[in-house]
């Protein structure tokens, strides 16, 4: 049996695993990310990447090249019977990413892979987990890769290996749920006559429902429910999309599969020293484009949680917030996957008026319909019922609300920036932000106790805010913007690495931050 020379083994190499090594070796966690594959998949089907990811990757600076290679989807149109009955427009969902990014999975692995080595990490590839073997101190991992076999001795195993997990199933966790009956099918093409606004997503619910995600270079990834287990796919597609654009043929069919999905959530995401994310954890439709994204919040989320812990600055308990923060996700997504299964298979005339008169009082109204916006977006995951966040809850920006990316910051000098881009660290950020207070001096001395009470092995750092008129030694939020985040006198907010507050405190701003403090050590109340 080796030594250890890495605390954590991730299995599994896809978009969660990557971004969960690269996490962990930008906090200087070491770790070893293998995978059973032998190279990298060629193509894969997921595309959509949804604005709070883009969030995400922005947060790590590797948004660029993302908006680079894909194609900016900033409408979805949902049609049946002819008809458009609703319009999900990104613009209005909250984010300065008012839009899904239209790229396939491989590209967003190799953006990631690229991540990942620059930050001192790789792939182990054809490496299988076979055997775990948990102890009081760690975990024996026994890996086989090229015929040789390897037991090696690590703290924490995460397992990001997919559907199939080896790691759930050695772990003795159960993935809980049901399959869905009605195969999928999946194909690249260029529409030859195609009318419509390209930057955009269609959804056809008709007799063979089809889906429409714009990709790069004009090219579209095809989702439909075939007619039959030996049908033509391309005449499949053609025969919903000819209803309403008759002049539409199809070119460059590439990568034509069948599938099959499943409904899943695992019973729990942790055993022992045992950890799920993604796939390994929850299974959805692919109908609404949430298991990806969401396995790349699962591992954001659990990033900053598993390095406190290794570090020692937090206890092991610390990581039962990652399941109780991620979970209700995973469920609220299989949810609306079935729902969306569901209204895709109707079959009945008379259900299928009856869901399209639902579908059209939804968009017709503003509030269902911004609803249906940020939950498109990724935007409405609050943390607020998280064992590990506290202090105002009645507050606008309140303790497991996302810090939001459209808050403008104006410096002295006169440059400025978003209110998210001061907290865009591996560690937490103390926000001292003052509204209407009693001036200069009462914010420089919240500032001096909220320093003197922020412990370096948490709070990365602090910035003050002040609202104008204020001393010009502090950046500048608008008058309006602290009425809009609800602060009225000084508030603290702590924010967490993943973008969410951990903290806010309107009164007795130090002695919170030292609760909280004490909260992420021992990781429960």
């Amino acid at each position: 049996m080796t030594p250890k020379d890495a605390r954590v083994l991730i299995v599994g190499a896809g978009p969660t695993g990557l971004l969960l090594a690269a996490e962990l070796h930008r906090r200087g966690v070491p770790c070893r990310l293998i995978d059973a594959h032998d190279a990298p998949l060629h193509w894969d089907r997921a595309t959509v990447v949804h604005p709070r990811s883009l969030e995400v990757f922005e947060s790590l600076g590797i948004l660029d090249p993302f908006l680079a290679i894909g194609v900016k989807q900033r409408t979805a149109r949902l049609h049946s019977g002819g008809d458009v009955l609703g319009v999900i427009d990104l613009a209005t969902c909250g984010s300065r990413h008012g839009f899904n990014l239209g790229i396939s999975e491989e590209v967003t692995e190799s953006i990631l892979t690229d991540y990942l080595r620059r930050r001192g990490g790789d792939v182990m590839r054809a490496t299988r987990l076979v055997a775990l073997e948990q102890r009081r101190d760690g975990i024996v991992a026994a890996i086989e890769s090229g015929g040789a076999h390897e037991e090696t001795s690590v703290d924490w195993v995460v397992g990001c290996d997919g559907l199939h997990s080896t790691t759930r199933e050695l772990s003795g966790i159960d993935l809980a749920g049901h399959d869905i009956p009605e195969p999928w099918a999946v194909f690249d093409v260029t529409l030859r006559g195609w009318s419509e606004p390209f930057e955009a997503n269609y959804a056809y619910l008709e007799a063979i429902p089809v889906i429409l995600t714009a990709l790069p270079k004009e090219r579209w990834r095809v989702y439909l429910r075939p007619s039959g287990p030996d049908s033509d796919l391309v005449a499949d597609a053609l025969a919903t999309i000819g209803r309403y654009h008759p002049e539409v043929a199809f070119d460059g069919v590439a990568n034509p599969t069948r599938f099959h999905c499943h409904t899943k959530v695992a019973t729990r995401y942790r055993s022992g020293r045992v950890l799920l994310a993604g796939d390994a954890a929850h299974v959805c439709s692919p109908s609404q484009g949430h298991g990806m994204n969401s396995g790349l919040q699962d591992a954001f989320n659990l990033a900053w949680k598993l390095a406190l812990v290794c570090s020692g600055e937090s206890s092991a308990d610390l990581l039962d917030s990652y399941e109780v923060e991620r979970r209700p996700v995973a469920e609220t997504i299989t949810a609306s996957g079935d729902a969306a299964e569901h209204a895709h298979t109707l079959v009945d005339p008379a259900e299928r008026r009856a869901r399209d008169r639902e579908l059209r009082r939804v968009f017709a109204d503003p509030t269902s319909r911004h609803h249906e916006v940020i939950a498109e977006a990724e935007l409405d995951i609050d943390y607020s019922a998280s064992p590990i966040v506290m202090g105002d809850t009645d507050a606008t920006l309140h303790p497991g609300g996302r810090l939001p990316d459209t808050v403008p910051v104006r410096f002295p000098n006169g440059e400025r920036c978003f209110l998210h881009e001061l907290a865009h660290r591996a560690g937490h950020t103390a926000l001292v932000i003052a509204g209407s207070c009693d001036g200069a001096d009462g914010v420089a001395g919240v500032e001096e106790s909220v320093r003197a009470a922020a412990d370096p092995s948490v709070i990365e750092t602090t910035v003050v805010l002040a609202s104008e008129p204020s001393d010009e030694r502090w950046p500048r939020l608008d008058g309006t913007t602290s009425e809009a985040l609800g602060v009225d006198g000084i508030a603290v907010l702590a924010v967490r690495p993943d973008g969410h507050v951990g903290l806010r405190a309107d009164r007795d701003h130090a002695r919170s931050l030292v609760a909280y403090q004490s909260l992420l050590r021992s990781g429960r109340r």
